[in-house]
């Protein structure tokens, strides 16, 4: 199957070659995995963190910003659905933008999303900490925040190089577990007499969802928009889902009907059952980090909220945890497609890892913990998904009237309302960006700027390989004698260092200089991300020289030598 779609890929028949590795798949995601993975990727710091910083904005009627908020996610849902069943590849976004503007959007957009997602990992470390605190009063222990934090950090970097897999399969437990709690303890507050069931509506503070403007309305929803932000990142598997046509959609929208209904249901009845303003420090004035211990604690006692406690502390470590892992691979995606350094792709030899994305997003986070405010990290944060959202909107307009996307653009899964969907989607987000701030346009700003010093520093030299070299590679490897054949499998076994039958790509490099290969750095990328058809940045030694050298079985060959 390998051969066969390199020999699609070499006759440039790029449609038959993506066809044919995307039916490699084993497609093992149905569609209640498909809302389980959405939402454990968006619940968390939503509501372990977003209530009190969103009610300081706009008062107890939060669940109202919430509520706008999933209208403008919508338009995203919907188009990244579309273009997921088009090019059902690892990647999601950055993927899409760069296929639909080219490299330079690709590299703004890819580094735009690297720090969205590292910024919420921060914001789920800040929350992570501030709930150890709360643990650590209740045991009576005494502990800094910050460098609770940064110690969480350097923990969760570390784990990432050496590969730690299955956190998933932790977080879901923890989060739905946490989950029920909420759901016992709410139905609790609806019959707790000091419950005022108005408050999130109107009250006489003028402090209700309907006493506020639209535009403190909408500056809350583009506060908590990146509450939302898992909502389609899914997608970016959408190559395992069973029926992706049906699944992906199905699952993203049902996922957000999901994740709003908690949103509101969960905010409305927290502020309902709290007394006004206890969402803020008495001695700080600024807002607390740790509402839903507080919640729980005041309706169900102190036992069910250090319990609430220790189940947030797992599920913030675990988000930030998977967050780190999801922003590094956008900086080893951008360097596969050689708009970054290659030190940006080349993985571990011993644990195959991308160590030095992972090392420079950990780094980063360590500067916006030290450095941003928490409210400044979460605006961030929505501010660069709302730009990513609006601009994944604009994807589907444009791959929709494009006339050279219209041979390989071919969606199983059309979005409704097209097109008008998508202008709403474009024009909410200017809105919301709008509403936010100067910061936010500083952030966007920032990433704008860095990518084109980015792109026209290095991306543009070597994004387009002048040549491509793997046909003349395998043409001068393919038929070996045996004793050529044993030659070249000892130079590879020779160059893997992690002594996994893999090769990283300076392994790889080395082995065919040793080989007395001659072709330039970028060439020799292009021949690796070639055969490295699953994009984990190491290749198998023996597939590999099965490919190129054109033999089914080694033992053929030996008794053909014979």
């Amino acid at each position: 199957m390998v051969k066969e779609t390199a020999s699609m890929l070499l006759k440039g028949d790029l449609i038959g070659a993506a066809k044919e590795f995307t039916d490699t798949f084993k497609r093992t995601i149905g569609l209640g995995g498909v809302v389980v993975i959405s939402l454990s990727s968006m619940l968390g710091s939503g509501l372990f963190m977003m209530p009190t910083f969103a009610a300081h904005i706009m008062g107890p009627g939060i669940w109202l910003a919430f509520l706008l908020a999933a209208t403008v996610v919508l338009p995203g849902a919907l188009s990244k659905s579309e273009l997921s069943t088009a090019m059902p590849s690892s990647g999601g976004s950055y993927v899409y933008l760069e296929r639909t503007y080219g490299p330079l959007f690709g590299t703004i957009s890819g580094l735009g999303l690297w720090a969205s997602f590292l910024l919420k990992a921060a914001f789920a470390l800040i929350g992570f900490s501030a709930y150890m605190y709360a643990l650590s009063m209740y045991f009576d222990i005494e502990v800094n925040v910050t460098m609770v934090s940064i110690s969480a950090l350097v923990l969760i970097t570390i784990i990432n190089i050496l590969g730690l897999k299955k956190v998933k399969a932790i977080q879901t437990p923890i989060l739905f577990a946490t989950l029920s709690l909420l759901g016992i303890v709410c139905v609790m507050a609806l019959f707790d007499p000091s419950t005022e069931l108005s408050r999130p509506i109107s009250n006489a503070q003028n402090t209700g969802a309907f006493d506020q403007s639209l535009i403190t309305i909408a500056e809350t929803s583009a506060f908590v928009f990146v509450a939302f932000a898992g909502v389609t990142k899914v997608a970016a598997i959408g190559g395992e889902v069973k029926d992706p046509a049906r699944n992906l959609p199905a699952g993203i929208m049902l996922s957000l009907l999901i994740a709003t209904i908690l949103y509101c249901v969960v905010t409305y009845i927290m502020m309902a059952a709290m007394p006004d303003l206890w969402y803020l420090d008495d001695v700080t004035g600024k807002p607390i980090e740790d509402p839903v211990y507080r919640f729980v604690d005041a309706i169900a006692g102190s036992r069910l909220g250090i319990l609430a406690a220790a189940l947030a502390v797992l599920t913030m470590i675990s988000m930030a945890l998977a967050g780190i892992l999801a922003a590094s691979r956008f900086l080893f995606a951008m360097a596969r497609d050689n708009l970054l350094p290659q030190a940006l792709e080349t993985v571990n030899a011993k644990y195959e890892t991308p160590h030095w994305p992972i090392v420079i997003t950990g780094g980063v986070m360590l500067l916006a913990i030290l450095y941003l405010d928490v409210k400044d990290v979460a605006k961030l944060a929505s501010g660069f998904k709302i730009m990513v959202f609006m601009l994944i909107n604009s994807c589907v307009i444009v791959l929709r009237r494009s006339p050279e996307a219209q041979s390989w653009y071919q969606p199983q899964y059309k979005s409704h309302f097209y097109p008008w969907i998508q202008i709403w989607g474009i024009l909410a987000g200017v809105f919301l960006l709008i509403l936010m701030g100067s910061k936010a346009f500083i952030g966007a700003g920032a990433a704008v700027g860095l990518g084109c010093v980015s792109y026209v520093g290095y991306g543009r030299q070597h994004s387009q390989v002048r040549t491509t070299p793997f046909q003349s590679l395998r043409d001068s490897f393919s038929n070996p004698t045996k004793e050529q054949h044993e030659f070249r499998h000892a130079a590879f076994k020779a160059a893997d260092f992690g002594h996994k039958n893999h090769l990283t790509l300076p392994e790889f490099i080395n082995a065919l200089k040793a080989l007395g290969v001659e072709y330039s750095n970028d060439e020799f990328r292009s021949i690796f991300h070639d055969v490295d058809d699953d994009e984990n940045g190491v290749i198998d030694i023996d597939e590999f020289l099965r490919l190129v050298e054109s033999i089914d079985d080694v033992s053929d060959l030996e008794s053909s030598q014979e």
